[in-house]
């Protein structure tokens, strides 16, 4: 529980972000967002204790089963995309937030600063800023970009954070879940590609498909196995 070692100044409002899908070459980077305010530190263990008995983890590391099973106890349900969710774990009223970065914003931005700008729209989203600190965790090694003002937040990045951070594992768990169901919904109008069993990585039958039929408009079209085949 990496968060008690972090933070400190209590009361104050704890936000953390992860992203799924910057590996694909199709569709968006999706942003998962929790929100919780803490009384004191004895309040951030016991609800770090709740998480932990959820069994939150990496999102890559366990099943898409496991993800449901987990998002189910914490009664999680609408995970619509820029729509504010609230659920409560250990008597605290939690929000969530899922959040998009299409490939278009990827190709115009690169994968990293879109992903980046995504994580930093859903903290904003989600922030009340009740005149107390606020306190982001980041998964990865980079701070949010601010263009010639201060970061209105206490920002803490932490590589291999879905990992070590249970608050940033389960804004993992509800941005792989939804960015997994998108996909499967692109499959309905893409079925040639597969998207609902690769969900939009390289893979070689993705890969093929693309050879074959060429990019569809969502596809991200700096990257290398998709740029060669978009007509010049």
């Amino acid at each position: 529980m990496i968060e008690l070692k972090l933070i400190s100044d209590f009361p104050q409002e704890i936000i953390a972000v992860d992203e799924v899908g910057r590996g694909p070459l199709v569709g968006p980077v999706v942003i998962g967002a929790i929100r919780i305010l803490i009384k004191d530190r004895d309040h951030l263990k016991y609800f770090l204790k709740s998480l932990k008995k959820a069994e939150i983890n990496d999102s890559k590391k366990i099943s898409s089963k496991k993800r449901v099973q987990i998002l189910k106890s914490l009664e999680i349900q609408s995970l619509d995309f820029r729509t504010m969710g609230k659920m409560s774990v250990a008597e605290t009223e939690c929000e969530y937030v899922t959040w998009e970065m299409s490939a278009e914003i990827i190709d115009d931005e690169n994968i990293l600063w879109a992903s980046l700008r995504g994580m930093k729209e859903a903290s904003l989203f989600l922030s009340h800023q009740k005149k107390i600190k606020t306190t982001v965790l980041i998964d990865g090694h980079k701070k949010f970009k601010w263009d010639n003002i201060s970061s209105p937040f206490t920002e803490i990045p932490i590589v291999k954070g879905d990992s070590k951070s249970l608050l940033i594992g389960l804004a993992s768990i509800i941005a792989k879940e939804k960015r997994d169901l998108y996909m499967s919904e692109l499959h309905e109008i893409y079925p040639a590609y597969g998207f609902n069993t690769h969900f939009g990585y390289p893979t070689k039958v993705h890969k093929e498909a693309i050879k074959k039929f060429g990019p569809t408009p969502i596809h991200r079209k700096t990257f290398k196995g998709v740029k060669e085949f978009i007509a010049q």
